[in-house]
């Protein structure tokens, strides 16, 4: 499968939401490291069904706007917001950063957490969310790593492409301050080979609770160990000193 064309983007092609919401300890994992970061004003950007926004969201940003292209997605998002399934600070904005009001203002923290690999012009994107920081604020990203490991998962849930250090360093934008740019997720790097091997399009509710529950917790240990360089996932933080 094609990665999605422009008049596709506001539409999300995957189908994998509901089977992330299972990866609790995953969460928990690039929550810890993502956290301290996420204060004041937070802007989630392709927040989707809010399964981020629920881990991460702990109560203590002041303000926390989840902006989501995909109408469908927003809706189940806005939804789950009025069943009190998220804290009160959550708002939703439908839409692109590109179609953002001004309006809004500046964030204290801008997060992506795998939503750039789907986008095509990952630089100018991630340059439109730095000018939305305030000063001392964080651009914070998460992506898959290792072009590849890029799979018929990949393809199905529309990434242009996976990542190394290198290539999301020069997706960032200039100007910003590299708090850290580290690879997570060891042993997990051998699991998206396998599910590569095995031509898989989607793995199953098992699979990921397999990952989710036995690997990422020695990883996490692992990854340590291993000095953040190598996994199958990249994690960024990008300061703006002001």
């Amino acid at each position: 499968m094609p990665p999605p064309s422009p008049a596709d983007a506001a539409h999300y092609l995957g189908d994998e939401l509901v089977l992330a919401e299972h990866a609790t300890h995953w969460k928990a994992y690039y929550g810890a490291l993502l956290r301290p970061y996420l204060r004041g004003r937070v802007l989630e950007v392709g927040a989707g069904i809010g399964g981020t926004t629920r881990a991460l969201c702990d109560g203590r940003p002041a303000d926390w706007l989840c902006l989501e292209p995909d109408a469908a997605l927003a809706a189940q998002l806005r939804a789950r917001r009025a069943a009190g399934g998220l804290p009160p600070a959550v708002r939703l904005r439908v839409g692109t950063l590109a179609a953002l009001p001004a309006a809004e203002g500046l964030f204290d923290a801008v997060l992506y957490v795998n939503v750039v690999e789907h986008i095509e012009d990952d630089a100018a994107e991630l340059a439109r969310a730095y000018a939305r920081l305030a000063p001392g604020g964080h651009l914070l990203v998460l992506v898959p790593a290792h072009q590849w490991l890029f799979s018929r998962f990949d393809a199905a849930i529309g990434h242009f492409r996976r990542y190394s250090r290198a290539r999301l360093r020069r997706a960032l934008p200039t100007g910003g301050r590299v708090r850290r740019l580290v690879y997570l997720d060891s042993l997990g790097l051998l699991a998206a080979a396998a599910s590569k091997l095995l031509r898989q399009t989607y793995p199953t509710l098992a699979q990921v609770r397999l990952w989710d529950r036995g690997l990422v917790p020695v990883s996490r240990r692992l990854d340590r160990l291993l000095g953040y360089g190598v996994g199958k996932s990249v994690l960024a933080v990008v300061e703006n000193p002001g």
